[in-house]
């Protein structure tokens, strides 16, 4: 890897499956919290598999404790439902590749990618950082764009970026409509993140 001489160095790496192993392997009381957290977090998974409606409640109560209101949870849950159905609508009409998946996304309103530079997000869900008017509009453009491929057949990658443009299309009228009659933009760089320190506190 490069290191900051600009010289690159054999190192050891892991990703974080790896380092999770790594912890459950070593003989300390130290790694005793790390070792009963794994297992906490596993017996959940086991419990979600059986009843799935867990891991709804689980994210409900995520969400609220990071302060999400009760308002926002609900739409982040119809939405993600209706996300759900647009992607199995792809799947079921011959969209197999996770690129494509994103591609089509795209052609449904702002880029995922030039949304979560907006916000200033990385490796954060974009979702989890949209206001509740992002949250309806991202909705409207997928349940329009699923609508629209049912009513026309869509069938692969093509005829579903066409009909994905048509419900973007949709929604970013009904957008520019409210911000036209508000004089605000529903995309904004707002997001959740926990505030930055200052310098002097960094320092």
């Amino acid at each position: 890897m490069l290191s900051s001489d600009g010289k690159k160095y054999n190192t050891d790496c892991a990703n974080i499956q790896s380092l999770l192993r790594i912890i459950q392997s070593i003989p300390s009381p130290k790694a005793e919290p790390f070792k009963q957290w794994l297992a906490k977090v596993g017996y959940e998974r086991m419990q979600e598999a059986v009843d799935p409606e867990r891991s709804l409640d689980r994210a409900r109560e995520n969400w609220l404790k990071l302060g999400r209101s009760e308002k926002w949870v609900q739409q982040r849950m119809s939405g993600q439902e209706t996300r759900n159905k647009l992607t199995d609508y792809w799947k079921e009409s011959g969209v197999k590749e996770q690129n494509e998946f994103a591609a089509l996304t795209n052609r449904t309103g702002l880029s995922v990618k030039e949304h979560k530079e907006l916000k200033e997000l990385k490796s954060q869900n974009l979702r989890d950082h949209m206001s509740e008017a992002e949250l309806i509009f991202t909705a409207l453009a997928e349940l329009s764009t699923r609508q629209i491929a049912e009513s026309e057949e869509a069938k692969g990658f093509t005829e579903n970026a066409q009909a994905s443009k048509k419900g973007g299309r949709i929604a970013k009228n009904a957008r520019k409509e409210l911000e036209t009659k508000t004089g605000k933009s529903v995309v904004t760089g707002e997001n959740f993140l926990p505030p930055a320190k200052n310098k002097k506190e960094i320092e």
